[in-house]
């Protein structure tokens, strides 16, 4: 260990920044659908060991440790988003001749940007910076704060927090209804940063903080357990749930010409028999269609609408992502256009909408609109203008299922913001549609973040996309039922019931910031005089 140790620390220049990337990149293996988290138990240390080796530079001012600090973790997050998020490039493809240009932007410069946030994690970590196990707390209040101001900043992009490593299954999701992502993520880099302590060889009870940090891991797992235990998988009475994935490609989705073909598609399918005893939709509570799954304006289709209410049983509900559009108003040019999801009753009538809050940046808006289409750039949705938002986070009536909110696709990434309604849910819808991705780690990712969702809040989800990973999930992340990513398909489920509220549900990021703060003040401790003088005499 001393030995390896000592090669990341010695290493500078050109050849520190290679390291880093390439350890970055290695620790992607880490997220969905690979989940090789004990990756990070190799990837972090070397992150340590050179950030090691950066504060053993010498540098002649201020300015200079601290842009070496922010360079090894830039490099160190560049490799990280890049192997772990290349298939966003996958969307620019759908529409080639259009959008192939960008690709370069996409593939690398996202990555490019979401790394100056590690940049900034090993900046602040390098001001905390001291030999010793409490550098490994300094590297975790670093990458927490930073982690935490990508969820936030120019309307947040918190895809792949290292946090998700460590909620593979139910079992180890359970803390996320305590700390939420950002606490989980925290904590987390403290625990797999952990083997770093064991050199370079330092007197300073490394093995003691070795194990107190590794108990985190070993709480972790019994919480886990015990909460699985307390809170066996319970389903609501008397109510039945269909999703349909239809698994349409998004080249086709719009296509003109085929519009009536795929929504006849989304007909059968709900009609389709799963089993002897469930020969249609007879008895379905609650149908489920994905994220914009009517090829057209539904209010300007008045047969698509007779042929919905011709479909739906007396007492069934369907809740189905679409295109809302508002005519233009005195003083206003232009129609508006909401992604929203409709609940539609069995009379074929839309009873209730709720708008998409949280829109994609330059797939369903353009930040600065004018600038933007002044250089060239169009949004991915063919909608002029883009989308609108929608004001505020709205519960919809399922009926017998109870009132639930929708989560439109990219809303499921974003801890507590969507779950700020006057009234707690009884379960969550998120339609999406990750046809954009093809078959790539993307869906897989998304898909992981809208469970864990549920558990930090105590709720069910249920989750129906166009192709992708469409699934019911219990409070505690436990899946009930599941269609594949690239399966056309139909599933029937009874619906889980919640559980109270959870803490995160009602501290929100409290318990995180007091983690920051007990990581920051241990950080910071003066060392006993006797031992930093040892200590620095071994390095």
């Amino acid at each position: 260990m001393e030995r390896l140790a000592g090669y990341f620390i010695l290493a500078w220049g050109w050849k520190r920044r290679l390291l880093a990337f390439l350890a970055g990149a290695l620790s992607a293996l880490a997220m969905p659908p690979f989940d090789a988290f004990p990756v990070l138990f190799l990837t972090f240390p070397v992150f340590v060991w050179l950030l090691d080796a950066t504060a053993a530079d010498p540098s002649p001012t201020l300015f200079a440790r601290l842009r070496k600090w922010f360079a090894t973790g830039w490099w160190f997050g560049f490799g990280y988003f890049l192997a772990g998020m290349w298939w966003i490039g996958a969307a620019l493809l759908v529409e080639a001749d259009r959008f192939a240009i960008f690709l370069p932007l996409a593939v690398l410069g996202l990555p490019a940007v979401l790394a100056l946030f590690w940049g900034l994690g090993a900046l602040l970590a390098g001001l905390l910076w001291k030999e010793g196990w409490r550098r490994v707390l300094a590297l975790a209040f670093g990458l927490g704060v930073a982690e935490y101001l990508r969820g936030i900043i120019l309307t947040g992009f918190p895809w792949n927090s290292i946090g998700y490593a460590a909620m593979t299954t139910p079992l180890t999701m359970q803390k996320a209804a305590v700390f939420g992502l950002y606490g989980v993520t925290a904590l987390s880099v403290a625990v797999f940063a952990a083997p770093a302590i064991l050199a370079p060889r330092i007197p300073q009870n490394r093995l003691s903080a070795m194990a107190g940090i590794l108990l985190l891991a070993v709480a972790d797992i019994g919480f886990g357990a015990w909460r699985l235990a307390h809170f066996p998988a319970q389903m609501v009475a008397g109510v039945s749930v269909r999703l349909v994935q239809p698994a349409i490609d998004q080249s086709e989705k719009w296509s003109p010409g085929i519009e009536d073909r795929n929504f006849r598609q989304l007909l059968d399918l709900s009609t389709r028999a799963t089993s002897p005893e469930k020969p249609g939709l007879s008895g379905t509570t609650l149908l489920v269609w994905p994220e914009t799954a009517f090829p057209f304006i539904l209010t300007e289709r008045p047969d698509a609408l007779s042929a919905l209410g011709a479909m739906i049983p007396p007492g069934t509900v369907l809740a189905a992502g679409a295109v809302r559009i508002e005519p233009p108003t005195p003083g206003r040019k232009r129609e508006l256009a909401f992604n929203s999801v409709y609940v539609i009753d069995d009379t074929g009538a839309i009873a209730a909408a709720a708008d998409k809050r949280h829109l994609v940046p330059f797939g369903e808006y353009l930040p600065f609109r004018e600038l933007a289409e002044s250089l060239g750039l169009e949004q991915l949705v063919r909608m002029p203008g883009g989308f609108e938002a929608g004001t505020s986070a709205v519960l919809l009536d399922a009926g017998k299922a109870g009132k639930f909110l929708p989560l439109i696709c990219y809303e499921a990434i974003f801890p507590r913001e969507a779950f700020q309604s006057a009234a707690r849910p009884d379960f969550v819808v998120n339609v999406t549609n990750d046809a954009w991705f093809g078959m790539t780690p993307g869906p897989y990712q998304h898909w992981r973040q809208a469970v864990v969702r549920g558990v930090e809040e105590g709720l069910p989800v249920v989750r129906a996309a166009n192709d992708g990973i469409s699934s019911v999930s219990g409070p505690l992340g436990r899946v009930v039922e599941k269609v594949p990513l690239g399966v056309r398909g139909v599933i029937d489920s009874e619906l889980p019931a919640a559980i109270p509220p959870t803490l995160f549900s009602r501290l929100g990021n409290t318990l995180f910031a007091v983690i920051l703060a007990v990581f920051f003040v241990i950080s910071v401790w003066p060392a006993m005089p006797g031992r930093r003088k040892a200590a620095l005499t071994q390095l």
